[in-house]
């Protein structure tokens, strides 16, 4: 708790971007408590304009654009959060496995990843997802993940071989520690900035992707979400009529829950990365950064000790 605090503390952006998701997140989970009216069914006549009773006014359906609204945060943020922990998992597995073992695995790895990082993202997606036809919040869930990886493992690989020339690495490597032990323990606790960083990345660029799938008519249009709500709005030519807040709504929602994700990721890299410091995030950085060599420094003391003491014995 101390250490999330001191996260928290003087870093505004992280602030902020933490705040956000979290409203959409507690506005996501309380959608059928807190909707007022049911985001299925027709409630007025169609694009009613905003009011006291319909605070965000009616689609040309008929149906309450809060509640649609409110409602498709569930399915796009499961979309977003679900791609971005494939896409992460993928990340962390490739760039880790990459910088430790070496190697003919580093070059085959970094190979994969580098086609994958010039490919065009976007284009591919549509490509694939045209050729499954009208694809599930699922499936574009697999597709964005899959496709959203390549970025984060070359920075992941890039920290990693760094950590891997630490000393308490090369400690735990001279004592017999299984290679396993020497990833989960070592390493990965020294790379969990960049990992949440990674994480925020691929969600920003999942949630971006759906809502571009969805509003060209690749995703599920039974299923309410932010991209099939644009879709709605485009097909009823809402903002041709006037109905500019059909189409207004879900671009804006989109708009503010990706802004968050962004200050959330700057203010990660303010604390992973030393060229973005400021006064008061370098004083902090430094402080965390002196903890944990004190703890470093402390390992390999106790490594050192316990190597003495088995040279004593024999």
């Amino acid at each position: 708790m101390k250490n999330l605090l001191s996260f928290f503390k003087g870093n505004t952006p992280a602030t902020v971007g933490t705040t956000i998701v979290l409203v959409f997140v507690l506005l996501s989970v309380l959608a059928p408590w807190i909707t007022p009216y049911d985001a299925n069914k027709r409630v007025a006549r169609g694009h009613q304009p905003p009011s006291a009773e319909y605070i965000l006014g009616t689609t040309r359906s008929g149906k309450d654009v809060l509640s649609q609204v409110i409602y498709a945060g569930r399915i796009s943020l499961l979309v977003a959060f679900g791609a971005g922990l494939l896409a992460t998992i993928i990340a962390v597995l490739v760039g880790i496995t990459s910088a430790y073992v070496g190697g003919k695995v580093d070059s085959f790895l970094m190979f994969v990843t580098n086609v994958f990082l010039v490919m065009p993202g976007l284009p591919m997606i549509i490509v694939l997802a045209a050729f499954l036809g009208q694809v599930g919040p699922l499936s574009i869930a697999l597709i964005l993940g899959i496709f959203g990886w390549a970025g984060g493992a070359r920075v992941l690989r890039a920290q990693a071989l760094s950590i891997r020339e630490k000393e308490f690495v090369t400690a735990a490597e001279v004592i017999g520690e299984s290679r396993w032990r020497i990833v989960l323990v070592e390493m990965l606790p020294n790379m969990v900035s960049l990992i949440v960083g990674t994480f925020a990345g691929a969600a920003l660029g999942a949630v971006m992707g759906q809502a571009a799938l969805e509003f060209i008519g690749l995703g599920d249009p039974t299923v309410i979400s932010w991209g099939t709500m644009l879709q709605w709005a485009q097909h009823s030519s809402a903002l041709i009529v006037g109905a500019w807040w059909e189409a207004i709504v879900p671009g804006i929602a989109i708009a503010i829950f990706a802004g968050g994700l962004t200050l959330f990721n700057m203010g990660m890299d303010q604390v992973s990365n030393p060229q973005l410091k400021g006064s008061k995030n370098l004083k902090r950085w430094k402080k965390l950064n002196d903890e944990l060599e004190a703890q470093r420094r402390e390992k390999l003391a106790a490594t050192k000790r316990q190597n003495q003491g088995g040279v004593s014995t024999v």
